[in-house]
């Protein structure tokens, strides 16, 4: 568990929070909306230890026992929610770890905070058990609910509730987080960056995964060849993107930062503003051969196969599709 000051980003959200308390008027309910990995739960945990602190601050000192307890997940009146269904948060949860937790007082704190991750996952009835808690809880209590999606619940619960929406946090901050403190050179910081699209937690995820330097490799080598392979070895191409089938959308991801970086340097001439620095040569290779309404060609194709593999439609047939529209273009 962290403090607030080792957070990356998010200095609105962090800024609200910490006003709350110093002006004494902490919301009993929040909602913290963001992707995953996009620091929630970095968030929720802060709040919960500096609210519980001893010293009365608005950042947890990590050094009373409440913060020790804190950093340790086992302060006895910060409790986490849980559900043994992966997909459901049912009503019993919700009953038995919040509803009749929280009408007993705090243990040894000021509050009882419940933090409630994947909140999303809440169905209609753990909502509507929740919602009677909410309306009338206890001085004592608060609640924060950690999603992915503010919009699946109740609109009774969103309204009862203080909305933080965790916005993408800026590149240049990531891109130096991960230098520092991964130890990785400014290309691969690069890569990392633009693929994580403002989310720290992922780009913080691929900058130490040897799976996605892998998927890198592999993605890059294919759009190489591509423009110089028959239409017979595409089954063979089909076949190794097959072998990602479940990091398809991370494929796809990479083979547009790809042609973006074709789009920018057939525009700009700047090798300075690729992503793929360590790849200039066949990138300015493919700038000079495609046109730009081929590149936006390409960019439109394979936003749509990423549409068409979310709704399921056969993968081999999408994705030969897709590469005899890259050959083409």
């Amino acid at each position: 568990m962290a403090g607030f000051r080792e957070i990356i980003g998010h200095e609105q959200i962090i800024e609200h929070l910490q006003n709350s308390i110093s002006m004494n008027k902490v919301s009993h309910a929040y909602i913290l909306n963001g992707e995953k990995g996009s620091g929630k739960m970095m968030l929720a945990e802060a709040f919960a230890m500096a609210l519980q602190c001893e010293s009365g601050g608005t950042e947890g000192c990590m050094k009373c026992r409440s913060c020790r307890q804190a950093m340790d997940h086992n302060q006895p009146d910060i409790i986490y929610v849980s559900h043994e269904k992966p997909n459901t948060i049912s009503v019993d949860d919700i009953r038995s770890q919040l509803n009749n937790d929280i009408v007993i007082k705090p243990y040894s704190s000021r509050y009882k905070i419940y933090i409630v991750d994947e909140a999303e996952k809440m169905n209609p009835q753990a909502q509507n058990a929740l919602l009677k808690t909410i309306e009338e809880p206890p001085a004592y209590g608060i609640i924060l609910l950690l999603t992915t999606s503010a919009d699946s619940f109740l609109p009774t619960i969103r309204s009862r509730c203080v909305a933080l929406n965790l916005k993408a946090v800026k590149s240049e901050v990531i891109r130096s987080y991960l230098m520092s403190h991964y130890q990785i050179p400014d290309y691969q910081a690069d890569v990392c960056t633009a693929f994580a699209q403002g989310n720290v937690g992922k780009a913080i995820q691929l900058a130490a995964s040897e799976d996605f330097n892998e998927l890198k490799a592999s993605a890059i080598q294919l759009m190489k060849r591509l423009e110089d392979i028959d239409l017979y070895e595409m089954a063979a191409a089909v076949k190794q993107i097959g072998e990602y089938k479940l990091k398809t959308e991370d494929y796809f991801d990479l083979m547009m930062i790809w042609f973006r970086d074709i789009l920018y340097m057939k525009a700009t001439g700047d090798v300075n503003g690729l992503i793929f620095k360590d790849e200039v040569y066949d990138i300015k290779k493919q700038a000079a051969r495609r046109s730009y309404q081929g590149i936006e060609t390409i960019l439109e194709a394979l936003r749509k196969a990423r549409i068409r593999i979310g709704a399921n439609v056969n993968f081999d047939l999408v994705i030969e599709l897709l590469l005899l529209t890259i050959k083409e273009n």
